[in-house]
């Protein structure tokens, strides 16, 4: 442990770098709202969905990235990955709403035709695509610009302000979907929300935790929340907290000791959530 004076020394020194300070805006920004859109989806047994729109981001990268080599030209593979994950989003939904098959099944579906899509791409070209995707892949705090972080605090809000506007529905819909429909709820019309905000989420998150890692960040915190309170909004809060812990000590350690943002975050929330399991079996302290 670092002396108080060298802590506060280490932090104001970190501080000072304009990179960390984009890292732990964005940082606060995914600790919220991956945890507030993935409590919905634990709650629902959808906690896959994550990845498979991880996937499909990649995909969506690889096509702006391809375009940008082909044309000549500056397509954002931000935007492009936006459009494919809000696009894989509805198609999962669709694919449930319209078919025999199981969410599970049509995320499998779309999850392989995601990233296969990406992998073709990639070889159609002489390799330097894959060395630009490699940032998507695995994440990094030095090359966050400011308009991506921009980007990140502008889906945040929306997404805030799209749960907050439908969070009765979406809480009925997720604990009771038949008495939902009975009531007169669109349960179509928020099921597709739900699964859109998720894909926001991800592309928004992906630029500093990675392709490979991001859904953690939808399950992870709020599995870890589950552990203590009963009632869905302390879940929801507590979730919060697990995440912003995981953000921001992951961030810092990234920082100190050169290593990956992503899997470090990861690794943190992982550990609040084992620390979490090990509170509630030695010693149940179940919040009311």
């Amino acid at each position: 442990m670092l002396p108080l004076t060298q802590l506060g020394g280490f932090l104001v020194e970190m501080l000072g770098y304009p990179f960390m300070q984009r890292a732990l805006v964005a940082g606060v920004c995914i600790g919220i709202v991956a945890p507030l859109v993935g409590s919905f989806l634990v709650h629902r047994q959808l906690a896959m969905i994550g990845d498979t729109l991880a996937h499909t981001a990649f995909a969506g990268v690889a096509v702006g990235i391809f375009l940008s080599n082909l044309f000549e030209t500056n397509v954002s593979p931000y935007l492009t990955a936006l459009v494919v994950a809000v696009l894989s989003a509805l198609l999962i939904q669709v694919l449930s709403e319209y078919t025999d098959v199981y969410n599970d099944v049509s995320m499998a579906v779309v999850l392989a035709g995601g990233f296969a899509v990406g992998t073709v791409l990639i070889s159609l070209t002489s390799g330097g695509i894959a060395v630009s995707i490699n940032q998507y892949l695995f994440g990094s705090l030095s090359t966050l610009t400011r308009g991506e972080v921009e980007i990140l605090v502008g889906l945040s809000v929306l997404v805030v302000a799209a749960i907050a506007v439908s969070y009765r529905q979406l809480v009925y819909v997720t604990f009771d979907e038949s008495a939902a429909r009975i009531a007169g709820i669109d349960v179509r019309l928020l099921n597709r929300l739900l699964v859109v905000l998720t894909a926001m989420v991800v592309v928004g998150a992906m630029q500093m935790m990675g392709v490979i890692l991001v859904a953690a960040m939808l399950v992870v915190p709020v599995a870890a929340a589950t552990q203590f309170a009963r009632s869905f909004k302390r879940s929801i809060v507590l979730a919060i907290v697990a995440g912003q812990v995981a953000v921001l000590t992951g961030t810092t350690l990234s920082y100190a000791y050169g290593i990956a943002a992503g899997g470090t975050i990861v690794l943190v929330a992982i550990g609040v959530y084992l620390g979490a399991a090990a509170v509630t079996r030695l010693g149940p302290v179940r919040m009311r």
